[in-house]
């Protein structure tokens, strides 16, 4: 018994000794895995969020906002009638025209119609006047000239005589042209001015209608009313934006992710998406556009410290299977790795 004793006396420091190594060895390893986890860097999440499709309302007439029919968050159709835009200007310029119109109207009426019969009755008088003058000139013509073949009469009365007649008859061809004139009526030249200035003033018309039709903004799309700029009163210029409208059926996902991770995301590729707003489930998408994204910094190369300059690229994905219940723009969207 006594040399039993003995025997677990000296063994027990050298098991004391292993048990203590092992345990120091166990402590170090265990250090050692958690400086190694603990100096990992974790894993980069790839983040972008949804977006669809922004149309802007304006319109072609400079006014005043008089009316909104929708409001923000409201819910439109196509073809409906969103703004009303005042514009006295518009109705200023219809009054014109239609002023011009009717100064058209009547020369292009006179034009078709011809002199009035008064007119034509004064260059009938005239004529039968100067073909009157013209028969008295005429005989005194004959009467002067057999004198003067008689050498009764001198020659300076003779060319007078002449002359006189002449010009008779010149004063009843002139009489006679106008009365033609005045029976016949405006010239063909005449009439189609007078009808262009018709069809001009038309043209102004049509364009000032138009002009009051763009007064009534209509929705380009169905869609949600996401914005109303100016306040109703305020004045809007031609162009300005008045409202924006989101087709919310028209929706994809926006990542812009650094060129060193994009390795399995390439055109056409699809992969899971996590959306917390949503919940914990998954989604499929489809990328459908990659792009470099703009720099405004001057590249130059790093290679000389190991490294280069890293770009970045938007990238847009589409959702498959249609559009999540309840998503919205702007919603946060993880990629699933």
């Amino acid at each position: 018994m006594e040399t039993e004793k003995k025997q677990v006396q000296m063994e027990t420091p050298q098991g004391n000794l292993i048990l203590g190594l092992v345990i120091l060895f166990s402590v170090v390893v265990i250090v050692a895995l958690i400086g190694i986890l603990a100096v990992r860097p974790d894993p980069i999440d790839i983040i972008g969020e949804a977006e669809a499709a922004e149309y802007r309302v304006s319109g072609k007439v400079p006014g005043r906002v008089e009316m909104y029919l929708a409001e923000e968050g409201d819910q439109v159709r196509k073809g409906d009638t969103l703004v009303i835009i005042d514009s006295p200007e518009v109705e200023a310029k219809m009054r014109q025209a239609r002023a011009a119109r009717a100064a058209a109207e009547a020369q292009n009426q006179k034009a078709i119609h011809g002199a009035r019969e008064e007119q034509i009755q004064g260059a009938y008088e005239l004529w039968q006047k100067a073909q009157a003058g013209e028969e008295v000139y005429r005989k005194s013509f004959e009467r002067v000239k057999r004198l003067h073949e008689k050498g009764v009469v001198s020659t300076q009365k003779y060319d007078e005589t002449e002359a006189q007649y002449k010009v008779a008859v010149a004063n009843c061809k002139a009489a006679k042209s106008q009365y033609d004139m005045a029976v016949k009526g405006a010239q063909e030249e005449d009439k189609a001015a007078a009808k262009a200035l018709v069809d001009r003033v038309d043209g102004v018309i049509e364009e000032v209608n138009i002009a009051k039709a763009e007064r009534y903004l209509l929705s380009p799309v169905d869609g949600e009313v996401a914005d109303c700029f100016p306040k109703p009163g305020e004045l809007v210029g031609q162009g300005s934006p008045v409202m924006s409208i989101v087709d919310m059926t028209d929706m994809w996902f926006h990542f812009a992710i650094r060129e060193d991770m994009l390795r399995d995301i390439t055109l056409n590729s699809e992969f899971d998406i996590r959306i917390p707003a949503l919940g914990n489930g998954t989604w499929r998408v489809k990328v459908t556009y990659i792009k470099v994204m703009a720099s405004y910094a001057t590249w130059r190369s790093t290679q000389t410290n190991g490294g280069y300059d890293v770009k970045t690229f938007d990238v847009k994905a589409r959702p498959l299977g249609g559009i999540p219940t309840g998503l919205r723009p702007g919603m946060t969207a993880i990629v699933v790795r």
